[in-house]
């Protein structure tokens, strides 16, 4: 399977250039061969709000006509997409990304731990853990801040997720979150990691780029510089997440990383 991280620049608040630019992506990385691409949180709408009513007016909802275009150009292209949005339903805003494959939209992923910060200010939490299948691939979404989580890439691994996407906008001090727990998150649940971040400025906010593919060892198998625009590709196996039993030395030294789980003892993490 081949993806993509997309480290582009959005344009604040201008939904039907980020989708052309989005479409214009996924041709191209169709037409290389790439079946997923994941691009950053808010990246159709922007993220840096000021205001509820600023967000409210920029958010759009999963029937609008750049949902129905980035679908049309999936189905044309090949391709599988992980794109972030402004989502608005009814009188409620969330920071979602929309799940794209084969030409069908699979479902909307709503960012589920929100810091004090731009759109998430004003947002709704989402309340699911979804996973996708994508071209025989168990593909999870995780927003930005999800990842400082522990328990929710630990709960998608438990789900069988063999991919987690973390679509993100990282502003500068976040540096630690794509070098560190990234890959700190793929050893403990032994599974891919695709980070797409942004770059550029908005709102007062420098973002830092370092999108990453990581494998189910912690190996960064691409990344992408701090400050400028890329497209960060790899070629990974799905299948070698599934088996959670690592295996240094046979009969010797092995990790059985779930097998060796003892949750009665986890009970304070369930409770604040």
């Amino acid at each position: 399977m081949k993806v993509a991280a997309v480290q582009f620049a959005p344009v604040f608040k201008d939904v039907a250039q980020n989708t052309q630019t989005a479409i214009d992506t996924l041709h191209r990385l169709g037409e290389e061969g790439v079946d997923l691409a994941v691009f950053p949180e808010a990246y159709l709408t922007g993220y840096c709000f000021s205001s509820r009513e600023e967000a409210t007016e920029a958010a759009i909802s999963v029937d609008d006509k750049a949902i129905v275009a980035l679908r049309d150009s999936c189905a044309t292209s090949g391709m599988s997409a992980i794109i972030g949005f402004a989502e608005s339903e009814g009188d409620r805003v969330y920071n979602s990304a929309i799940v794209i494959s084969g030409g069908a939209v699979l479902g909307v992923y709503r960012k589920t731990h929100l810091p004090f910060l731009g759109l998430d200010r004003y947002a709704e939490p989402g309340s699911e853990l979804p996973l996708f299948d994508i071209k025989g691939a168990k593909v999870a979404v995780g927003i930005c801040y999800d990842v400082r989580i522990p328990e929710v890439s630990r709960c998608y691994a438990l789900s069988g997720a063999d991919i987690i996407c973390i679509p993100t906008n990282w502003p500068e001090s976040a540096e630690k979150s794509s070098d560190l727990v990234c890959p700190t998150r793929a050893i403990e649940n032994h599974v891919f990691i695709i980070a797409a971040d942004r770059v550029g400025e908005e709102g007062g906010y420098r973002f830092v780029g370092r999108s990453k593919v990581i494998d189910p060892l912690g190996n960064v198998l691409a990344s992408a510089d701090h400050d400028e625009e890329a497209i960060v590709i790899a070629e990974i196996d799905p299948s070698s997440a599934r088996d959670k039993t690592i295996v240094k030395r046979a009969g010797e030294y092995e990790l059985p990383l779930f097998d060796s789980r003892n949750p009665a003892l986890y009970s304070r993490i369930a409770s604040k």
